[in-house]
């Protein structure tokens, strides 16, 4: 047991899910990281130390996300916080000439596997009266024209709100984060005039360290640029 919190996080060993897992660290935090990449989270647990515990796994595997969250709570003594951040978009756009079968490993990982991490979670997150925080997009806020990729957030923002009322019954949290387009490996293409993976998390824990009074439903963040 230990009186550090400690924070869940998928799509963990890049990107937005590595500069939370550091953030949070730095704050004081442990952290759960699950992705699939074994050898980008196996560097990450050298550089984070005794506060990490990483577990590969795919996401949209619902018993690997219990496991892994059973897992957590056992090495940490609890679970305080679970961030769904695993996602990906489209590589064809549109839905005339999209692919389907993209389409459905888009819905499995943005859509199921956000899902499961809430329900994997949820037990563990009653037990201390827990924050969940969900990876959205500013793409789920507006229209895009036939972007699928927004569809997707769009249900993440809906979702999120539903369970910030349901949370709330038991002294719960929910929170989506929005960001605007970030420089991430989630992009081809750098993108250094848009935001860093760091602005994301450092909403990310804006929003776990406000007092238990207080609760952030939504977060957007944008770029300057």
């Amino acid at each position: 047991m230990t009186d550090r919190k400690t924070l869940f996080i998928t799509g963990a060993s890049s990107g937005i899910g590595a500069a939370t897992a550091r953030a949070a660290v730095d704050a004081g935090w442990n952290v759960g990281l699950m992705a699939r990449s074994e050898d980008k989270l196996a560097a990450l647990h050298t550089e984070l130390g005794t506060a990490s515990h990483v577990i590969p796994g795919d996401a949209t595997d619902l018993a690997a996300q219990q496991e892994a969250i059973r897992t957590t709570s056992e090495r940490f003594g609890g679970v305080h916080a679970a961030f769904a951040n695993a996602g990906t978009g489209l590589d064809t756009p549109g839905t005339e000439n999209g692919d389907p079968d993209e389409w459905r490993k888009l819905i499995d990982l943005n859509i199921m596997a956000l899902l499961y991490t809430a329900r994997a979670s949820l037990p563990e997150l009653r037990k201390t009266r827990g924050h969940l925080v969900l990876t959205g997009s500013v793409a789920g806020k507006v229209h895009i024209p036939g972007s699928i990729y927004g569809a997707s957030k769009w249900f993440v923002h809906g979702y999120g709100g539903n369970m910030a009322q349901e949370m709330r019954e038991w002294g719960g949290r929910c929170t989506v984060i929005a960001p605007g387009m970030v420089d991430t490996p989630f992009f081809s293409e750098p993108k250094p005039d848009k935001l860093q993976a760091e602005d994301v998390a450092e909403a990310v824990m804006f929003a776990l360290q406000q007092p238990e009074r207080a609760n952030v439903p939504e977060l957007t963040v944008m770029p300057t640029g």
